[in-house]
């Protein structure tokens, strides 16, 4: 104490020092000071002075552990209450289902493990646990064993009593059975108690010991046995959605077939970077994210994106890992490092939103933090007050006892949400819809308003020149040379569409100087000394340059369903091009499955005029629309919902569709021709840009949402019922552990419905 005292003496005599914090149990000083970059040396004299050496500060890290044997929600507390003792310690965040934690400190991982170590928890890092599945494989089999030995010896025990078989003989039975199932629980029990926590291993512990004091040595045996039974039918439920989220991992292979000159070598994925060429064999899954350079053949894109029909690829097409190859051979050229492919992405994503707790799974773990303590009480007053102040008889209430401590657990309670969760975002990761959280699954069900963006959302979103319409004397070779020219500098669709169309015509492209994109309205560029805009009807209105004639020719494209952008330069209108862009062939569908399905009102919010905006809503059978929409204008409309409905669902696919995405109760982003920025930003991404998936989601966020509901009244409706069986003393010990690991079953094979369709 005298040298941290000294430690800290010495350092707070400088100036700047805010607090100093020294930790000798873990060698750590920490140090808070206002802002300055003199003051860490000053820091390093001042311990030295101290006599002591300081290393540099640890830098701010995330750590992911596979924490072995972490399955019940006492567990989790009891690990956050060990770790949070632990300086340096920022965030931590639990996947029980996965048995994984994340970190955030600034510490030694060592201390971690260890902390995690002292409460009878080993741990690794995440990179690691291919190597450890082997141990944890043995250890579920090691279990087995015990609880098949602890079975045998209890049955024993029960024979040797109706037998009239020496005392002494059904005593070492009851025992041996009572320890065999029973030693790692006493273990993970004591260390529940030493750290103040009131887990079900410490529960069951004193359940067992007591109904050994009073002499009870059948029920102790049983209820240790039946416990013992019902965590490993538990651990092999569990397992099976583990499975399904790992399933998602193991769709790309390990290794790809690298080209390089003319010979060809098998690499590990990890080693191939952007740019090395990969061959892809027939029936072969594809390794990792690229481009096809030669070859031909249709691909099985299910796995990734949900599609149900093969998608044929040729040079030029993208190509996604863990997708399926049908029939020819395809050279690739890898685009994204195997951390970065889209189905690291979404295995990332999944995992991640395990993590986030839906609304149901908040209010549940908040409720069984004061159950189990209140229910503890009731047990402790129980056992004390009928004797003392009643006379009762002390065996006959401790008994009664030692059965509310076993009904105290809320395992089936905590564990009936998350399990039903993941179960249900595996399944949509399945079709091609992620999720990130379960937030977003349960409240899909609320939506009862849903907004759209036009082009790249109920439109391909790749349009096409259909023709162009030069003015004031000018040419179609010429109106296209400058817009191409200009439109060659943006990332827009619609310009692609210009340059493209420029390159079939062979026309010549310029360079142009000053290029300025106009968000929302078009852009400009100064060309030969001149300066030209391109852009939609608003921008030219507001230069003054719009006529009657133009007006006109507008009203005849826009009643087509084309999309008209103007070329122009200071003085006037220079010709028109007008673009096509099909609505989805599955639009209309999508949106009246969406009506079925309870949705009350759809809208369009687009960039587009009026009169294109009226036509797609009348074609697609949409209820309403806004057009001539800026981003902010979007976003304004996006607000104005909200304040009459509340809950919003808004649709989009674009980088300008991002502020309206997260301006909304909850975004969704086309995956396929959606921009990253989108995605980003999006709740919900639907890979394969099919809106008949938005149907199925409403089903499946339903059908969760029901189970949980479900799950929930089950574990409440059984706790209750022995709560009332247990104060007359009709419930026994081993009816309790029934009761209570039966629900927990109950529960968790409810919720593995979810990974079912969602009807």
């Amino acid at each position: 104490m005298d040298c941290a005292l000294r430690i800290e003496k010495e350092v707070d005599k400088l100036a700047g020092i805010k607090t100093v914090q020294v930790n000798f149990m873990n060698s750590l000083l920490k140090v808070e000071y206002e802002d300055g970059t003199e003051i860490l040396s000053q820091i390093h004299q001042a311990v030295k002075k101290a006599g002591y050496e300081i290393q540099e500060p640890i830098s701010r890290r995330t750590d992911t552990l596979y924490v072995e044997g972490m399955d019940c929600a006492d567990e989790t507390r009891s690990i956050e209450k060990q770790l949070r003792i632990l300086p340096g310690i920022i965030d931590i965040k639990f996947n029980l289902l996965s048995s994984k934690i994340t970190v955030e400190h600034q510490t030694d991982l060592k201390l971690i493990q260890n902390a995690l170590r002292k409460i009878g928890f080993e741990s690794h890092l995440v990179d690691k646990t291919e190597s450890q599945s082997k141990q944890r494989f043995l250890k579920k089999n090691k279990m087995l064993i015990l609880t098949v030995i602890s079975g045998v010896l209890a049955f024993g025990g029960i024979l040797s009593q109706s037998l009239s078989a020496p005392f002494l003989l059904t005593v070492i039975l009851f025992i041996g059975a009572i320890v065999t199932s029973g030693y790692h629980i006493a273990i993970k029990g004591w260390k529940e108690a030493r750290n103040f926590t009131l887990g079900m291993n410490f529960l069951m512990s004193i359940a067992v010991i007591g109904a050994v004091i009073i002499g009870e040595l059948s029920e102790g045996a049983m209820v240790i046995f039946l416990f013992s039974i019902a965590q490993l039918l538990e651990s092999f439920s569990i397992e099976r959605v583990r499975r399904s989220i790992a399933s998602l991992m193991e769709l790309a292979p390990n290794v790809a077939v690298r080209k390089v000159d003319e010979e060809l070598i098998i690499t590990p994925v990890e080693e191939i970077e952007i740019g090395d060429r990969i061959i892809i064999k027939p029936g072969e899954r594809f390794p990792l994210d690229g481009v096809v350079i030669s070859g031909h053949s249709t691909v099985n894109q299910a796995p990734i994106t949900g599609e149900s029909h093969f998608i044929e690829k040729i040079a030029g097409d993208e190509v996604y890992a863990g997708s399926i190859n049908q029939h020819g051979t395809l050279e690739i050229d890898v685009t994204k490092k195997s951390k970065d492919t889209r189905l690291s992405r979404i295995i990332h994503m999944v995992e991640e939103a395990q993590a986030e707790k839906a609304p149901t799974q908040q209010f549940v773990e908040k409720f069984a933090k004061y159950y189990t303590p209140v229910v503890v009480t009731c047990a402790f007053l129980f056992a004390l007050v009928p004797p003392l102040y009643y006379g009762q008889s002390f065996v006959e209430w401790f008994y009664k006892a030692l059965v509310l401590l076993v009904i105290s657990c809320p395992c089936a309670l905590v564990i009936s949400t998350p399990v039903t969760i993941i179960s249900a975002l595996t399944n949509a990761a399945r079709q091609g819809i992620l999720i990130k959280g379960g937030t977003y699954l349960e409240n899909f069900t609320k939506m009862k308003v849903m907004a759209f963006d036009k082009t790249g959302t109920l439109t391909y979103g790749k349009p096409s020149v259909h023709y162009v319409i030069p003015i004031n004397g000018n040419d179609e070779k010429k109106v296209i040379q400058i817009a191409a020219s200009i439109e060659r500098q943006s990332e827009h669709s619609i310009g692609e569409a210009i340059v493209d169309y420029a390159k079939k015509i062979n026309v010549e492209l310029k360079s142009v100087e000053n290029f300025q994109s106009l968000i929302g309205k078009g852009a400009s560029a100064i060309l030969n000394g001149k300066k030209y805009f391109i852009g939609n009807h608003r921008l030219f209105e507001e230069k003054g340059w719009c006529v009657q004639g133009v007006h006109s020719e507008l009203e005849k494209i826009e009643t087509r369903l084309f999309t008209a952008v103007l070329v122009g330069n200071e003085q006037k209108i220079i010709g028109i091009i007008a673009l096509s862009d099909e609505v989805r062939e599955n639009a209309r569908l999508a949106l009246q499955e969406l009506y079925n399905n309870g949705v009350k009102k759809l809208v369009m919010l687009t960039g587009d005029n009026n009169i294109t905006a009226h036509a797609i809503t009348k074609k697609i059978g949409i209820d309403d629309f806004q057009a001539a929409l800026l981003p902010e204008d979007k976003v304004a409309a996006i607000k104005e919902l909200k304040d009459e409905y509340e809950f919003i669902v808004m649709v989009g696919d674009g980088i300008n569709d991002a502020p309206a995405l997260a301006a909304a109760t909850m975004g969704i982003a086309m995956g396929a021709s959606g921009s990253d920025t989108a995605m980003e930003t999006a709740d919900i991404t639907l890979l394969n840009d099919d809106l008949t998936k938005l149907s199925y989601l409403r089903k499946l966020s339903r059908k969760a949402v029901k189970i949980i509901k479900q799950n929930v009244f089950i574990a409440i409706l059984l706790k209750t019922a022995f709560f009332a069986l247990a104060i007359p003393g009709l419930a026994t010990l081993w009816m309790a552990v029934f009761a209570d690991m039966g629900a927990s079953l109950i529960v968790i094979f409810n919720g593995l419905r979810t990974l079912r369709s969602a009807s």
